[in-house]
């Protein structure tokens, strides 16, 4: 992957060396999930879809051997309490205090642009208190435009912001109001790293329009 993806990494030194931290950033394709860890020192866990290491046969073994591999924990997203679980799983990763990966749009963009951000990502750092480092992903929808088939060769760039830490909000993980300020801080130095157009509108919203 390292020979595939020519990383370009700017900013790693943001991410803490120890304790709990929360990598907040942009979705554009499926390969970013593979890339994040691949630049990190420390090992990054992330939610996955559980159908990504339940499959059957040789493709279906190797799936799960990698996912697993890399840091992915199977959560199963789409059934009536997947939101609540991908929560606590995230919390339970933090408190011990290792690197939770986590794209607050809630899925891929449809179109390149950055999308409102769900407000998980500020219960997390509010109920942990744990910092937020926002980062940037770069030209991986050019490698794997829509997602669809074997990703080409190219030059990516993974780009980390300085940590951002709330600790002025302990206490009020419950106010939707300081959620969405929080959330909105997050995707706006998103944002400014990525250099993507914001749209004020959730991605799922956007799929189904």
């Amino acid at each position: 992957m390292r020979m595939m993806f020519r990383t370009r990494v700017e900013g790693i030194e943001n991410i803490p060396g120890s304790g709990p931290v929360i990598l907040a950033g942009n979705h554009l394709t499926f390969i970013d999930s593979m890339i994040l860890p691949l630049v990190c020192d420390r090992t990054v866990h992330f939610i996955g879809k559980d159908e990504y290491v339940t499959g059957k046969g040789i493709k279906g073994r190797a799936m799960a051997w990698f996912f697993t591999g890399s840091g992915m924990i199977p959560v199963d997203r789409d059934g009536a309490n997947g939101g609540v679980a991908a929560l606590m799983t995230g919390r339970r990763i933090l408190e011990e205090g290792k690197i939770f990966g986590i794209y607050p749009e809630g899925t891929r963009s449809p179109d390149g642009r950055l999308y409102r951000g769900r407000t998980g990502i500020a219960r997390l750092t509010l109920m942990t208190g744990a910092p937020v480092v926002p980062f940037a992903m770069i030209g991986t929808d050019k490698l794997q435009p829509g997602g669809a088939g074997m990703p080409r060769p190219g030059r990516v760039t993974v780009r980390f912001g300085e940590p951002m830490e709330f600790s002025r909000y302990e206490g009020m993980d419950r106010d939707r109001y300081v959620l969405r300020a929080v959330t909105d801080s997050v995707m706006a130095e998103v944002m400014r790293l990525s250099g993507q157009e914001y749209v004020d509108m959730y991605a799922t919203k956007a799929k189904a329009a």
